[in-house]
């Protein structure tokens, strides 16, 4: 009778696009493996390295808002383009205090129409980052139930903004210059070797210029292979209401409404 073993590293590999779980060819990894590799390796600085098409992207967003949220979508649309410091790619990649800042004319321009119309508890920002395939592949689909859910919480929304060259803490200064209460960005998060299109949304109450991370709650991996659209609005939600009842967000705002389901118990390492 044959003997048989059970590799549990392939049953993991299962479970995760990680790379685990490769297999050797003497000792060096097989030509396949390599290839892979090589592959991953080329497609996340593709994505680091793509300009965002923010014409494009503005389209889709507004066809797809266009009709969500009731009277929202006046206030909403049409989208505003933003672009921060950097200027280029080149800036950016190589001075990551330039994307957190917004050239002062468009600060004013942001300021003064805030000015003139009623105050907005959200501000809602769609960020390159460091992958405009997360964006453009992601965004939309994410602001839909988002927007639709902030409308049923009666929350007053800001005009879309949409900014190139962006880091998370733009979104301080967009905030600040439309005097909104809280600040959601979505953004291109860095590429791993498994996930060149991954999407991150960023809460921040009260934002400002000078606010730390600490000061933010993160939602990561927002990607077919991660997490959903709607588990992503979900936990959104959650934390955004827990921000504006409670007068805070970011470390001392916990996300306590995730609780393992059936599904998640028939992996391993979650029993």
């Amino acid at each position: 009778m044959a003997n048989s073993t059970i590799d549990g590293w392939q049953l993991l590999r299962g479970y995760t696009t990680a790379r685990i779980a490769l297999g050797r060819a003497g000792v060096a990894t097989s030509t396949a493996v390599n290839l892979q590799f090589q592959l991953d390796h080329a497609r996340a600085r593709d994505a680091v390295h793509q300009g965002l098409n923010v014409d494009a992207l503005a389209a889709v967003c507004t066809a797809t808002l266009a009709n969500i949220g009731g009277n929202h979508s006046q206030h909403l649309l049409p989208a505003i383009q933003l672009s921060s410091l950097a200027g280029d790619r080149h800036g950016y990649l190589q001075r990551p205090d330039l994307g957190r800042q917004l050239p002062e004319l468009q600060w004013q321009a942001l300021a003064e129409r805030a000015a003139t119309q009623a105050p907005i508890d959200v501000a809602l920002i769609v960020g390159d980052g460091l992958s405009s395939a997360a964006v453009s592949a992601h965004a939309a689909p994410v602001l839909a139930p988002l927007i639709a859910g902030l409308a049923e919480l009666g929350l007053q929304l800001g005009p879309l903004c949409i900014a190139s060259q962006a880091r998370v803490a733009l979104a301080d200064d967009i905030g600040e210059a439309l005097g909104a209460s809280l600040s959601v960005i979505l953004i291109g998060e860095r590429p791993g070797l498994s996930s060149p299109d991954s999407l991150g949304m960023y809460i921040t109450f009260r934002p400002k210029r000078g606010c730390s991370d600490a000061e933010r709650n993160c939602i990561s991996n927002i990607r077919d292979a991660g997490l959903s659209y709607q588990q992503a609005v979900d936990t959104a939600l959650y934390l955004i209401r827990g921000a504006l009842l409670k007068g805070f967000s970011g470390t001392h705002l916990k996300d306590d409404s995730a609780t393992l389901t059936a599904s998640c118990l028939g992996v391993p390492f979650l029993k």
